[in-house]
């Protein structure tokens, strides 16, 4: 029997999901009664699929909460998978859980075919599929049949068994792996963090400071019209999602608009060598401030972020690398405004905020000596990223192998 073009092992059989498992649909109890949730059976929402196995979550209900709902109780040891929010999410569950509307309870109609163990690999190797039949204008979701015509194939019991031992030990040593190489990853990019806080902790307490407004001109974003915006045209207008440390994101939602009155073309456009930030984002996170240099023309400055244009004696780029320092950042959040949801930092703040005041040429040497150690340890990070994928990729090609019934190793995977 065939899977795509390949061949599969004698004895193994090709299944609808349908056929083998019955998926069990959730619910959630009445918000409006408390007493609902003063319970201590677990009932799931996808916030609980932090991990593959739930063994615990964030609400407990009674027995008569699961009576008055649409909920189902899923028998511990099976599988869960999200359908709608979270698409895609799979885990298995712990203890008996009740689960909410968003997720489907997969459970084998004969617990001798299926082992638990292997149904759960095998989604997870086929979520991307779920993840692809999405649809839906806010929240994607799939519907039921689709998921129950999904093609399983089903060796023999004692295969599954040992198909499940192998992927838990090559997990393992992949999760390891990963691991070393998350830890690798950290550390080369707080490497250049410490050096980058250490110069200018420095500076500002052997050195004379300046006010931004007294090296600088400090010009506030033009407010466009949306409705002027186009897919394509002369200047792209730089809006927030564009902007992260360091970073044009150019094809992020890009906007253009072709043709702009000289009056306001004088106040919007962006010249190469000016520093801009963003001003609005999350109260209290700190998820704004981002800055990057301009480096080509034909840029146009959106409301909300501002332009830094330094004088001759300032370098941009020595500017670029202390605003990433916590001794801005904490001038800079400390006039934050704003509500609980939506923080910003006017003109002002900027204008006013502290710069280390050092010859020009000393800025050449400090930002050569950043850029030096900025490339090494990227380059470490484009290693130890590299490594990550290439481990994921791994994870990707057992799981194939496996349920293809190419999976020949008996104990062990090199990564």
């Amino acid at each position: 029997m065939k899977v795509g073009q390949a061949q599969l092992p004698e004895g193994w059989e090709i299944k609808k999901l349908g056929e083998v498992c019955d998926l069990i649909g959730g619910g959630t109890p009445s918000k409006k009664n408390l007493k609902f949730y003063e319970g201590d059976i677990f009932w799931a929402t996808v916030r609980d699929m932090k991990s593959e196995i739930i063994s615990d979550t964030e609400f407990k209900i009674t027995e008569e909460a699961v009576k008055k709902s649409s909920t189902n109780i899923i028998p511990k040891g099976n599988v869960i998978i999200a359908t709608r929010v979270g698409l895609g999410k799979v885990c298995l569950i712990e203890k008996d859980t009740a689960i909410n509307q968003d997720l489907r309870g997969i459970v084998p109609k004969k617990s001798k075919q299926l082992d638990n163990g292997f149904l759960f690999q095998w989604i997870k190797s086929i979520s991307h599929l779920i993840v692809e039949e999405g649809t839906g204008a806010t929240v994607q979701g799939v519907k039921l049949p689709f998921i129950k015509d999904l093609p399983i194939p089903i060796p023999p019991l004692p295969e599954q068994q040992r198909i499940v031992s192998i992927l838990d030990e090559a997990f393992a040593a992949i999760a390891k792996a990963k691991a070393n190489a998350e830890q690798n990853l950290k550390n080369a990019k707080e490497l250049f963090e410490s050096y980058l806080q250490g110069v200018f902790e420095k500076l500002f307490e052997e050195r004379e400071t300046k006010r931004i407004s007294d090296v600088a001109k400090v010009i506030g974003g033009y407010s466009f019209k949306s409705g002027d915006f186009k897919k394509e045209g002369k200047y792209q207008v730089i809006r927030m999602g564009n902007v992260r440390p360091g970073i044009i994101r150019e094809n992020e939602s890009p906007v253009f608009i072709d043709e702009l009155e000289e009056k306001a073309l004088s106040k919007a456009l962006l010249i190469p060598k000016d520093v801009i930030i963003t001003q609005t984002g999350t109260k209290n996170k700190r998820d704004y401030g981002f800055t990057v240099i301009i480096e080509r023309e034909n840029y146009l400055l959106n409301q909300r972020i501002a332009a830094i244009r330094f004088k001759k004696e300032y370098l941009p780029k020595f500017f670029l690398y202390f605003s990433w320092t916590n001794i801005f950042k904490d001038q800079y959040f400390a006039n934050e405004t704003g509500t609980v949801g939506q923080g910003n930092v006017g003109i002002g703040a900027i204008t006013d905020s502290q710069v280390p005041n050092i010859p020009f040429k000393e800025q050449q040497t400090i930002v050569h000596q950043l850029d030096a150690l900025r490339d090494e340890t990227q380059k470490l990070e484009a290693i130890y990223q590299k490594k990550l994928d290439d481990l994921e990729e791994l994870k990707k090609s057992i799981l194939q192998k496996a349920f293809a019934g190419e999976l020949k190793t008996e104990r062990g995977v090199e990564v």
